[in-house]
């Protein structure tokens, strides 16, 4: 059988056993955050207590590179149910268009979805008005799925995307068959149509943000490295608008109009520093491989050496 009627015998099942009602069971409960909470309610006591925690806790905000919230992976502790409830929990995160891209690094990174872990905060309620973030981690992966819970953050809180693609944790200049080079492709596209004064003040020598969780997606308030948006022409700043549209690409309709919300409430595009950076570029080739757009309210840092390490924070 498809996804679609493996999950929906997935939630007869769970029906048939007493952990979910009928209600939570029927086709039209396919959001992530319904799902989120059939996900939780099919726990078994033996589960819950090892993947549960209070909403709040010190791992719900925590971002890295590459972690597990907690030791157990979901193709050993979960049932076959549960694990295609969090399977499409993950897709429905994504943009539909995208996500078989997303799989696909995932498959590259960790040999899977298997092989990631997730935690859930708080009690996902069936009438679905409590507070509760669900985390997925692993190899290249933080995502989240709060319901809106996680007050004022796009995302539900910082998150973190990459891609190794291949064998070889040293990508080539162009980085082949990385799925978000795109990113950086157009990214540069704003570089080259700089002029020359703009593109000294735009690159800088060293990349700004060392990996340490944290600290790599920390909000400035002040002291913007690069170049101001407002600064540039009307054609350049459109430019930057598409590389905003193509970092919000692979993400699902909802938290990407979250994100553009409050962008917009601070003045949009105009409102960002765009920084490009001269160190860690493969190559040498001057197709910058490190860069970054940031304001007051957001970071998103794309680091593009050795391979593809993406941090994101968006606040109102």
């Amino acid at each position: 059988m498809d996804r679609r009627d493996f999950l929906k015998q997935a939630a007869l099942a769970a029906a048939a056993s007493g952990s979910v009602s009928a209600a939570e069971t029927a086709p039209k409960a396919t959001n992530p955050e319904t799902l989120v909470a059939t996900l939780y309610h099919s726990l078994t006591e033996e589960q819950r207590p090892k993947v549960c925690f209070p909403f709040g806790h010190e791992l719900q905000s925590k971002v890295d590179a590459n972690w597990f919230i907690t030791p157990h992976r979901i193709e050993r502790f979960y049932t076959k149910e549960q694990q295609a409830m969090i399977e499409e929990i993950f897709r429905k995160l994504h943009n539909p268009d995208f996500v078989g891209k997303v799989m696909q690094h995932m498959q590259e990174d960790g040999a899977g979805l298997g092989n990631y872990t997730i935690a859930l905060f708080g009690e996902p309620a069936k009438t679905g008005k409590s507070k509760f973030e669900f985390v997925l981690t692993g190899r290249h992966c933080t995502v989240r799925c709060d319901g809106d819970s996680v007050a004022g953050a796009a995302f539900g809180g910082p998150i973190m995307y990459g891609h190794q693609a291949g064998p070889s944790g040293n990508e080539q200049p162009t980085h082949p068959n990385n799925v978000y080079w795109y990113q950086a492709v157009r990214a540069n596209e704003v570089f080259q149509a700089l002029s020359g004064k703009q593109r000294e003040q735009a690159l800088l020598s060293e990349a700004p943000r060392p990996e340490k969780a944290s600290s790599t997606v920390a909000l400035n308030t002040s002291n913007f490295s690069g170049i101001p948006v407002a600064d540039m022409a009307r054609d350049q700043r459109e430019l930057v608008e598409k590389v905003l549209a193509d970092l919000l690409l692979p993400f699902r309709k909802k938290d990407t109009a979250e994100a553009m919300q409050y962008i917009r409430a601070q003045g949009g595009v105009s409102s960002l520093h765009m920084s490009f950076f001269k160190s860690l570029d493969i190559g040498n080739d001057g197709v910058w491989d490190v860069w970054q757009l940031e304001s007051p309210h957001m970071v998103w840092y794309f680091r593009g050496y050795p391979h593809v390490h993406t941090w994101v924070n968006i606040r109102a």
